[in-house]
């Protein structure tokens, strides 16, 4: 098949086009696994946008088996696909050009890690929505956390699948919108289980591999934390500290297969540590002859070190290890990320691995070792030390380090060494097995069979036990040392643990600190302390939140695991516990010395003058308390959370003060306008009722009628004025209540022309609608308001003898009305303001007045109480078109 070249000239006018247009915006729908509903709400979203009066189109939506999914495509226009032939099938594609001429506001494309068929203008499908995007079309469109590049390692641990359609990391980051559309592992188990996602065979299939209970909820928690990552990385998202500086990640770019994991291991590093990530590939005297398959691995870990947004570097040298720390030191790298190398085995020596020569080359860089294998299993968990069992593995290291001790001293005693030598070689294999296996029982084993393997075999006369009474002494001797030995090895690798454990929990305290800082409101300031909680203790937790009047709210349930039943929790007996902890600001419940028989710890959340909130930590028969380090950490969380909530009443209460302040400005202004609008009219009214009072009969009757109209008009004005005020304060305030009926436009135009301004005479003013039976969903005396205030705005602002025009039709579920007049129109400047309360354009009209601009943010108030939109545009080729749309509704038929 001949390759199809684009044609250069169409793309430079297509790239000169988008370069003048404003880039269209990108909403990702966000899941954790296909079936969670990621497409549905992306099309319920777009029937939103369409019902709002957005030109929405289905560039492509993938071909699901889901019925409620297709339901939702009726009414939404779609584009044909492409039809790519491929090995004797035809596949279906996004069609691009077809979009770009179509060039609706909002498109759809379904799936935005596909890859594209071969003949595709890009490999990628986002690289088709970045195209739209450049082009001034905004993009809905859908992706599953394990298609994120730098998330591919991790989910390839967790499921045992690796996902092969990826996007990079900074299409997911750079989005305008992310939304997470998120379901219950268990939900979407039981969704499976119906079909309503696959087919039985392929259901069944999925459920015994990737669908199950533990990976969904690892995948679930990675995409969440994802996504609040991509939030926390977002501009002005939030003010809480800012990340340490100075931050460089380094990784040795190879041909390794394990190379990728790596590179997708740093730049996760780099994004949480805000830092800069750079690639570096020592180019050693053998490249050259490096093999083509290697080659190509290489390439391909370089392209996706590029994507993950990392800075390539090249050094040449005869000694990676050299070269890499030379780099370290004059670039400013504070951190290596490097790969396992494996360890050759053999009769010598194995020279130093280049971790080790790294660390005495530049042991002032931080160096990170990444396992070859992916570790199975969810994600990270606190480190617990290792329980006593039986382990087959660790019998058999065992053994062969006593027979390895053994043979040694076979050795020996063949060379003439004493048997003193051959002691120690014991003590040393028992060492070794306090090294390599998990537990004492090794150790002591290893202790006790040394000695009694050392007695068989090597004291005369050999082969028999304890049959010499003298070798008593060297047999206790060699049996302590050895168990003394290996009990300080155990206890060192049983302090490692502990300090591993502390260093976990010290950080979760200092993670939540962090995310309780950018916290907002007061059930997401409690769910990261309940989130923080439950990684400290892994326990079903409840929290009490106190209200503005001092009472105890209802709890929120956070329990450790999907589906924990905490009922027993929630009785009435356990919610007293929690009112006295309120009432006397002390800890009480299990474990404690008041009412100990209760299920639940329960813990005052502390501000500086009262409680704030109360945490229940569930406690059930069996369950080990809180150890006093564990305690000490529950409370300094708390603490932090009772300033978070503290710090958010604050706020609240400072809102409120600025809420006040501003209605109190408001009002203030209002009365400035009205002292100084109705200054006016009054005066004018009190002028002519005084000319004619003083006249008498004197003036003629033209004079007369003359005084009488102005005395009615102002007085109109007035009445406008006051109508429009009382019904903009009651909007505002929500005190009216909407009676919506199917009402005819016809009637309800009829209506509001009989009530105009009495210049409109002066104006040409025409009715057209598409239909004499088109009816909508309003409250009809406030609609007829609407009108009166746009058409009297269009009398008032254009000339006399101008054209005014009054339109609707139906639109799907709404029905468009148009107010269009032909008038000197509306500058650009002033239509971002039009609907703004107190706003008024310069009046022409020669009697002076003008209005407090209410008219029109009262027209907004109403058309938006009645879930429409209004706005206002150039009408060509002169003039301005007003349109506000209103929820159509049905003429149904008498039976």
């Amino acid at each position: 098949m001949e390759e199809e070249r684009p044609d250069s000239d169409r793309l430079l006018r297509s790239i000169r086009q988008a370069e003048s247009r404003p880039a269209g915006k990108l909403k990702i729908f966000f899941g954790y696994a296909a079936g969670v509903g990621k497409t549905y709400a992306m099309l319920e979203a777009a029937h939103r946008a369409l019902a709002a009066g957005t030109d929405v189109v289905c560039g492509y939506i993938e071909p699901h088996t889901r019925p409620e999914t297709l339901a939702l495509l009726d009414g939404l226009e779609q584009l044909p696909p492409r039809r790519v032939p491929y090995k004797g099938m035809e596949l279906r594609e996004f069609d691009l050009d077809a979009a770009l001429v179509r060039r609706p506001q909002l498109i759809l494309v379904d799936e935005l890690a596909h890859t594209n068929a071969e003949g595709s203008r890009h490999v990628k499908r986002y690289q088709d929505v970045q195209e739209l995007l450049r082009s001034g079309i905004s993009v809905y469109t859908t992706v599953n956390v394990q298609h994120l590049e730098s998330l591919n390692d991790v989910v390839a641990s967790i499921t045992g699948v690796t996902v092969s359609e990826r996007i990079p990391d900074h299409v997911f980051d750079s989005a305008d919108q992310v939304e997470v559309v998120d379901l219950e592992p268990a939900d979407l188990l039981e969704r499976l289980r119906l079909g309503k996602i696959y087919r039985a065979r392929q259901a069944a299939q999925a459920m015994d591999h990737f669908f199950t209970g533990k990976n969904l909820a690892a995948l679930r928690e990675i995409a969440l934390r994802r996504t609040a990552d991509r939030l926390e990385r977002a501009p002005g998202a939030g003010d809480g500290p800012r990340p340490k500086a100075g931050e460089h990640i380094l990784i040795c770019l190879s041909a390794s297969p394990s190379n990728a994991k790596v590179i997708r291991t740093a730049a996760r590093m780099a994004e949480a540590f805000h830092g800069a990530f750079t690639a570096l590939f020592v180019e050693t005297p053998g490249f050259p002859a490096l093999r083509e398959e290697d080659r190509r691995r290489l390439r391909a870990n370089l392209r996706l070190a590029e994507e993950l947004g990392a800075r390539i570097a090249t050094a040449y040298g005869d000694d990676p290890a050299v070269q890499i720390a030379e780099y370290a030191k004059v670039s400013g790298i504070s951190k290596i990320v490097l790969g396992r190398s494996p360890q050759k085995k053999g009769l010598l020596p194995a020279p130093k691995a280049l971790i080790d020569r790294l660390g005495a080359l530049a042991p002032e860089l931080d160096i990170y070792i990444i396992p070859d294998q992916p570790r199975q299993g969810g994600g990270p968990r606190p480190l617990r030390p290792v329980r006593e069992r039986f382990s087959w593995p660790d019998l058999l290291r065992m053994l062969g380090i006593l027979a390895l001790c053994t043979a040694v001293g076979y050795l020996f005693m063949w060379l003439g060494f004493t048997t003193a030598n051959v002691i120690m070689i014991y003590i040393l294999g028992v060492l070794g097995v306090s090294m390599v296996t998990s537990g004492r029982s090794y150790s002591l084993a290893a202790s006790l069979l040394s000695v009694l393997i050392f007695n068989f075999f090597f004291t005369f006369p050999y082969f028999t036990l304890m049959s010499d009474p003298s070798y008593i002494a060297t047999f206790g001797v060699m049996f302590l040392v050895a168990l003394l030995s290996s009990s300080l090895t155990t206890r060192i690798k049983r302090q490692a643990i502990q300090s591993a454990n502390k260093a976990y929990r010290t950080e979760v305290l200092l993670e939540t600190s962090r995310k309780l800082q950018k916290a907002e409101g007061l059930r997401a300031i409690l769910a990261v302390t309940a989130a923080q909680l439950g990684k400290l203790l892994e326990r079903d937790l409840l929290l009490y939140p106190v209200g503005e009047d001092g009472a105890l709210q209802s709890p929120l349930a956070f329990p450790a695991a999907p589906g924990d039943d905490m009922s027993a929790c929630l009785v009435p007996q356990e919610r007293a516990v929690a009112e006295w902890v309120l009432a006397n600001n002390k800890h009480a419940g299990a474990t404690t010395n008041t009412l100990p028989s209760a299920r639940c710890l329960y813990m005052a959340v502390r501000g500086t003058s009262r409680v704030l909130a109360v945490a229940a930590i569930s406690l059930e028969d069996g369950q080990r308390p809180p150890d006093a380090f564990e305690k000490t950490l529950m409370v300094a969380i708390l603490d932090e959370c009772g300033l978070a909530l503290e710090k958010e009443t604050m706020a609240r209460a400072k809102q409120k003060v600025e809420e006040a302040a501003r209605q109190e400005a408001l009002r203030a202004n209002l009365l400035r306008a009205i002292s100084h609008d109705l200054r006016t009219p009054l005066t004018s009214i009190s002028g002519n009722a005084g000319i004619l009072l003083e006249s008498g009969g004197a003036l003629d009757a033209e004079k007369r009628g003359s005084l009488y109209r102005s005395i009615y008009d102002d007085a109109m004005w007035l009445i406008d004025l006051v109508e429009n005020l009382l019904s903009i304060t009651r909007i505002e305030n929500g005190a009216v209540g909407l009676s919506l009926q199917p009402e005819l436009l016809e009637e309800v135009f009829n209506e509001a022309l009989s009530h105009l301004d009495r210049h409109a005479a002066d104006h040409r003013i025409s009715l057209s609608l598409e239909d004499d039976l088109l009816m909508a969903d309003m409250d009809a005396r406030l609609i007829v308001q609407v009108v009166i205030n746009i058409v009297n705005n269009a009398v008032k602002y254009t000339p006399s003898g101008s054209r005014i025009s009054l339109s609707a039709a139906r639109h799907g579920d709404f029905v468009h009305v148009e107010i269009a007049d032909d008038g000197p129109g509306i500058p650009d400047e002033a239509k971002a303001k039009l609907f703004d309360m107190f706003y008024t354009a310069d009046n022409l009209r020669g009697d002076g007045r003008r209005g407090l601009g209410l008219g029109l943010s009262l027209c907004k108030s109403i058309i938006t109480a009645h879930g429409g939109v209004i706005s206002v545009e150039d009408n060509r080729p002169r003039g301005s078109i007003f349109r506000f749309t209103l929820r159509a509704s049905e003429v149904m038929p008498y039976e």
